[in-house]
């Protein structure tokens, strides 16, 4: 079988488009055509190289998106033949595969456990999860990442209780899940912090109480304004950049938590004061907000059915498999507000 994929051949250089050639899945493995793919700002990081020199180049991309199962390999009981599932990064249900190679004209083409840049993927059955047949398929890669990640943020690592305060840097796809996943808990007030105006207004449709450009305004005067000079009851950092985390940590109140969900360059280090933690004040690392995507995907869903959640304005844009790179430049450019969608298959 072909499949035409985007392909991570050199690291700070675009994506280049090929066809591939997809082996038979082995055991543990699910083959699906891949319907829509989110792009997540790891992706950018990966081909930044921020953690280093890849030495699994070529690969290919993509952690989050929606598809049709064609194939299943064997000992896959989890998901069958027709199912429309979710690609997540997070594992879920299922066996942990061997990690799949395609081939190119450029040679082998590696891969990890899911990938989503390509019309039609091998993944790890612990990989996928199944969704209604008739399940919104951009909604559904949201779930793959930005909305587990983030809901995950909210409730399994800041355990944001009704009424407590948040500030949460960087309005990305992660980030407005954050500001909609605290305005679902009942938070207040719900700041979010960004260099794009057009990314605060959306961030303000999805429960933002106020909105801080941080480019024209201080920061952390605002925020100490608002909350009063307590600060946050809970601060996230969804940008990785550690002057911010140091920000994030300082404006954090003596009983707060801060949460960091941006990855720093390989190398960099913040300088945050440790005192505080010896005390009741906590900075942890998330890690796709612990999602388990077998338990939270079908709650989301209930949710959507229920029409208690939405995620219509979360897509800032639509674009083909031809313009990911074009997508790749909207996001890093910030001209772009929401999630960005790459559309692979009709379905």
């Amino acid at each position: 079988m072909k499949s035409r994929a985007a392909i991570l051949v050199e690291q700070k250089k675009p994506l280049v488009i090929e066809d591939l050639e997809v082996p038979a899945p082995k055991l543990g493995q699910v083959l699906v055509r891949v319907l829509t793919s989110g792009i997540c700002g790891s992706q950018i990081g990966e081909i930044n190289g921020v953690k280093g020199p890849d030495r699994f180049l070529p690969h290919l991309l993509g952690h989050e998106g929606c598809g049709e199962v064609l194939e299943v390999g064997e000992g896959v009981r989890t998901v069958k033949a027709g199912d429309r599932v979710v690609l997540h990064w997070r594992k879920g249900a299922g066996l942990e595969s061997v990690t799949p190679v395609y081939g190119s004209r450029l040679g082998p083409v590696n891969a990890g456990w899911v990938t989503s840049f390509n019309d039609h993927a091998l993944v790890s059955e612990n990989r996928v999860t199944a969704v209604p047949a008739d399940f919104d398929p951009e909604t559904a890669a949201l779930f793959g990442c930005a909305v587990t990640t983030a809901f995950g943020v909210v409730t399994n690592d800041a355990r944001l209780a009704i009424g407590e305060s948040i500030a949460v840097f960087g309005a990305g796809g992660i980030g407005l899940n954050i500001v909609q996943g605290a305005a679902l808990a009942g938070a207040h007030p719900i700041i979010a912090l960004d260099r794009f105006d057009n990314r605060l207004e959306l961030a303000r449709s999805l429960g933002a109480t106020h909105t801080i450009n941080v480019t024209t305004a201080d920061a952390a005067g605002e925020i100490l304004r608002i909350v009063g000079s307590d600060g946050v009851d809970v601060a996230v950092d969804n940008t990785g950049n550690v002057e911010v985390i140091a920000l994030a940590s300082r404006l954090t109140g003596a009983r707060g938590r801060t949460v960091l969900v941006g990855v720093p360059p390989k190398g960099a280090t913040a300088a945050i004061s440790t005192l505080p933690l010896h005390f009741e004040k906590r900075l942890l690392g998330s890690h796709g907000g612990e999602s388990r995507p077998e338990i939270d995907i079908p709650r989301y869903v209930r949710l959507v059915a229920a029409g208690r959640l939405s995620f219509a304005g979360i897509v800032g844009r639509r674009y083909s498999l031809d313009e990911i790179n074009t997508a790749l430049d909207d996001m890093r450019s910030g001209r772009l507000a929401g999630r960005a969608i790459v559309r692979l298959a009709a379905g």
